[in-house]
């Protein structure tokens, strides 16, 4: 459904300084897949999607989208493709559904056809008793819910996602996920996505593409990616009167540990299966008589993954540049 060799963009800043915002990215998408772009501002995502989608032409290299190329043939790649960009795309002042109409007729639909498919996408959406009301009237999750179905009005084959819940509450975030995992569903279309949000990264995403500094530097389903970049943690809690130190020197002689680190009465380390490693612990540490307060097991996040690969936390990048990666900040609708 979409590859990319060599990808480049530069955007020229000045006679002396130019932005090199994505850097030869090779990318391999099939048909029917979900797959989650995730890194931090400015890693070139945005700029990726805004390529893949013919807003703006690639300086090098070459992308096809369904089989055509996207500079060659930017018509025909938007025809089989639907985008919703991070800002919201409806004119405030139309209603919902003449909004949809008209989208509609841009993409040639006849009237009669048009309305048809607004009033399918309104039910799918949840939106219909919202087909009268003015864009401008509509709450966050409301609009974002339109946004999307203006990008399927045309009943795209692909759907990019940019950022598609960013300032929405996580009812809202569910929602709309909700909602696009089923049409998803119905209609088997490849799905794009980028996002700062990792939970949404982890649990919708077939595949996690991770970039930074507009290079792919890992590619894998979430879960292959936190088994093999970051590996489970254990933390422990030494009971009163017990020796971290001692504990410490148990977990280091456990195959596979590493990054043991000791911090005041917990010792924490990586280790290749947490839940295997916690009670063989808890019996090692008891028997060199220092038993624990507490024994965790704690599986990898994609953060983890990112602080891996590049040894800073995309958590931090993002609230950094004033974005978050946890929760939005919309009141529900």
């Amino acid at each position: 459904m979409i590859q990319t060799r060599g990808l480049t963009k530069d955007f020229v800043v000045s006679s002396t300084e130019t932005v090199h915002a994505v850097r030869g990215i090779d990318l391999d998408i099939a048909p029917g897949e979900l797959v989650a772009v995730l890194g931090p501002n400015g890693a070139g995502k945005s700029t990726t999607m805004r390529m893949l989608t013919t807003l703006i032409r690639p300086t090098a290299g070459t992308a096809t989208v369904a089989g055509v190329d996207v500079v060659a043939d930017p018509g025909t790649v938007r025809r089989h493709i639907g985008y919703v960009g991070q800002g919201n795309g409806a004119g405030h002042q139309q209603r919902a559904a003449d909004e949809l109409t008209m989208q509609g007729r841009v993409y040639g639909l006849d009237r009669a056809a048009a309305q048809r498919r607004t009033a399918e996408l309104l039910d799918a959406l949840d939106l219909t008793a919202l087909a009268k009301r003015k864009v401008s009237d509509l709450s966050g999750g409301q609009r974002r819910r339109l946004d999307v179905a203006l990008g399927l009005v045309h009943a795209p084959r692909l759907l990019f996602l940019d950022e598609p819940t960013t300032g929405l509450d996580p009812h809202n975030r569910a929602n709309l996920w909700e909602h696009i995992s089923r049409l998803r569903a119905e209609h088997d279309m490849t799905i794009v996505l980028t996002t700062h949000y990792l939970d949404e990264a982890d649990t919708m995403a077939e595949r996690v593409v991770v970039v930074d500094h507009g290079q792919v530097i890992a590619d894998d389903t979430a879960d292959g990616l936190k088994r093999t970049l970051a590996g489970d943690r254990v933390v422990l809690t030494v009971a009163v009167g017990g020796t971290a130190s001692r504990v410490a020197s148990i977990v280091e002689a456990l195959p596979g540990a590493r990054d043991v680190s000791v911090v005041g009465d917990r010792v924490e380390a990586r280790v290749a299966d947490a839940g295997a490693a916690v009670p063989e612990l808890v019996l090692a540490a008891s028997g060199a008589g220092a038993p624990l307060l507490e024994a965790l097991a704690v599986r990898p996040t994609l953060d983890d993954v990112f602080l891996a690969l590049t040894g800073r936390s995309l958590r931090d990048s993002a609230e950094n540049t004033g974005t978050t990666t946890t929760i939005g900040t919309e009141a529900a609708a």
